[in-house]
């Protein structure tokens, strides 16, 4: 599994996937169905959302299953930006599926 600070259009998001990586096409195609199909997404280690999000990363863990694998462990994107440093980030992913293309830096 995977969490990933996503910043889109509509703000900052908090996820968590069953996808390999942010750059997975399943993932991307899950996230454009969303309605998210240009974004700068940063990973999280699994440990510090589970810290962060204590019993609030459980419920939404917990519900997370191989058929389902995209979950949104957080939407308020100012809760998000106090919770997470960019300290415990990795390095960001960017994505623009206007341009067909992603990559891993700029």
């Amino acid at each position: 599994m995977n969490a990933a600070l996503i910043f889109s259009g509509t703000g900052p998001i908090v996820i968590l996937t069953s996808h390999s990586g942010l750059d997975d096409a399943a993932l991307l195609d899950r996230l454009a169905r969303k309605g998210i199909r240009k974004f700068i997404a940063f990973p999280v280690p699994l440990e510090v959302a589970k810290e962060r999000y204590g019993v609030h990363f459980d419920i939404v863990c917990g519900d997370l299953h191989e058929t389902d694998d995209l979950r949104v462990l957080d939407f308020d994107g100012r809760r998000a930006m106090e919770l997470l440093s960019f300290n415990v980030l990795g390095d960001p992913v960017y994505h623009d599926a206007s341009a067909k293309c992603s990559a891993a830096s700029p």
